[in-house]
């Protein structure tokens, strides 16, 4: 069996920069590339340093057509394009104001993937982000597309005048330059342990990637889920969802956040298979039970999935059901009125609209 493996490393040249991103390379290169993909052989291609996003492009569009197993290791740092406000993979001549020029933006990484089958692809990241693109993704999280493996670490920018290291990453290399590669889920533990040691708790960042609910048996299930949507499949979809959701609440309880991670993927499954307004019920619903455990209202996860649930609504072709769970969203909006000035009105306005006829 062999793989390809693809290694990018990014961040500006000078005073922007915020990660030693290609200082891992080496150790990288070091660990035999069978072992970097988890296959007996494997293709490997490294970029230190791009100057330009299509050069980037290039690259993944060509890694991504090869029909074997893919991995992407990715280091660098993130930064939001002034126009969109979207994150990018900051290159060696980004600067803030060019982000959206000079920048990779993270979205084609979603784009040139999605056609991969699922279970074939694995992405590997290390991403410092600046303090904007961190605000950002604390309420909006990275989206790297679905039907792949994604594990690592976002961390928070560090302090001025400092250059971070890629300290996920390294752990990464060094517990596969023994020769020997564990399950992904595995390795992404065990690595984390280890910057935990090192860094405390805080310098973990934000942590991508879930491990499976103890004592369940099938296939690593977002995989699964992709699988069954692409297929058309979406009530197998929503019943293999259930099965983790349920598992998740006699483990972890109601209110924790791996029951609540499945209940946000039941919401998306809604959203995929055309029913925007289950998706709106369960997105309020996740609202409120976040809302019930003391998370506040401006708490980034609780603002998301009130975000959701009005963006849904507002795709309710019934007119009937969406007069019927406007009073609802807008007592929630009342709660959680979001970081989008107008949004409460918003919902009123709509409401009065649905009302008056």
């Amino acid at each position: 069996m062999a793989g390809t493996v693809l290694l990018i490393a990014g961040a500006p040249v000078g005073r922007g920069r915020l990660v030693d991103a290609a200082g891992v390379l080496p150790v990288l290169s070091a660990v035999p590339p069978g072992v970097l993909a988890g296959a007996d052989s494997a293709h490997v291609v490294e970029l230190a340093d791009p100057l330009e996003p299509q050069a980037v492009l290039t690259r993944l569009r060509a890694a991504a057509a090869a029909p074997e197993a893919l991995t992407v290791f990715v280091v660098g740092q993130l930064q939001l394009d002034r126009k969109q406000r979207l994150p990018h993979l900051a290159l060696a001549r980004t600067t803030p104001a060019t982000a959206r020029y000079t920048a990779f933006p993270w979205h084609w990484f979603r784009e040139e993937l999605r056609l991969r089958p699922p279970g074939s692809t694995t992405l590997l990241l290390d991403l410092h982000a600046d303090a904007e693109c961190w605000n950002h993704l604390r309420a909006q999280p990275l989206d790297s597309g679905h039907g792949h493996a994604v594990y690592g670490r976002i961390a928070p920018p560090p302090g001025r005048r400092t250059v971070a290291q890629p300290s996920y990453m390294k752990a990464i290399a060094t517990l596969l330059r023994s020769g020997h590669r564990p399950p992904v889920g595995q390795l992404h533990q065990q690595a984390l342990a280890r910057i935990a040691d090192e860094d405390g708790a805080a310098g973990v960042g934000l942590v991508l990637g879930t491990s499976a609910p103890a004592g369940f048996a099938g296939p690593d299930p977002h995989t699964a889920l992709a699988d069954a949507v692409r297929a058309g499949r979406h009530g197998d979809a929503d019943a293999l969802a259930a099965r983790w959701e349920q598992t998740a609440v006699q483990t972890h309880g109601r209110g924790s956040d791996e029951a609540l991670h499945w209940s946000e993927v039941r919401a998306d499954l809604a959203m995929m298979a055309g029913d925007p307004e289950r998706s709106c019920r369960t997105w309020m619903a996740v609202a409120l039970a976040r809302l019930a455990v003391g998370q506040s209202p401006d708490t980034p996860a609780v603002e998301a999935a009130v975000d959701r649930a009005h963006h849904q609504w507002g795709r309710i072709g019934d007119r009937a059901r969406a007069r019927q769970l406007g009073p609802a969203l807008a007592e929630l909006r009342g709660r959680v009125p979001g970081r989008r000035a107008g949004a409460l009105d918003h919902v009123r306005r709509q409401l009065e609209q649905l009302q008056s006829t």
